[in-house]
């Protein structure tokens, strides 16, 4: 798939969501078929962020004021989904409302969008959001029921695993494998 050249004279040789002059590399908007409708010029800084959600800078997104009105499909349906993942912000529901694309045009932008989690996101003991992976801290003494040890508060619990039930999540404490209230934690 060389289409950079042809993408390169449609952008105006910039990035077709934040105009960046910088870094550009084609990037195809997936579902897709291979043609150069379905691609569009990004640079580094938007690829990024859009292969790692996690390091969307908002700021830096409100630039799909502008590319939302790009003629490119593939940009109007990149700029649809991107807005949809910040819609929380307030801001990006805003444009969404405003934004239009035809019957064909809005399925495919759907089909790239991540079924939303609909479950209540697990939190420590200060309201701060607990991920997979993330480490944390017991905040008071915690008998541990048939292993005959108390865990001790300040005690860290290194990768947790989050559960079903978003009231709990699973970690290792001296050793042994553990479920544990979120309540009585503390994001480290």
């Amino acid at each position: 798939m060389s289409f950079e050249r042809e993408l390169r004279k449609r952008s105006g040789d910039q990035c077709e969501l934040c105009g960046a002059k910088e870094n550009l590399s084609v990037m195809e908007v997936t579902p897709s078929n291979g043609t150069i409708e379905k691609c569009l010029l990004v640079c580094d800084t938007c690829l990024s962020q859009i292969e790692a959600p996690e390091t969307m800078d908002e700021n830096h997104w409100r630039c799909l004021n502008d590319s939302m009105w790009n003629p490119a499909i593939a940009v109007q349906v990149l700029s649809y989904r991107l807005l949809t993942a910040l819609r929380s912000k307030g801001w990006p529901q805003d444009l969404l409302d405003m934004m239009y694309l035809d019957e064909h045009d809005k399925e495919w932008a759907e089909a790239g969008i991540p079924e939303e989690d609909d479950r209540d996101p697990t939190r420590d003991s200060n309201g701060a959001q607990l991920f997979e992976g993330d480490n944390v801290t017991l905040i008071k003494d915690l008998d541990v029921k048939g292993a005959g040890f108390t865990a001790k508060r300040g005690t860290m619990v290194r990768g947790i695993h989050l559960t079903d039930n978003p009231l709990h999540i699973e970690g290792k404490v001296n050793g042994t494998q553990l479920v544990l209230v979120a309540a009585f934690l503390k994001k480290a």
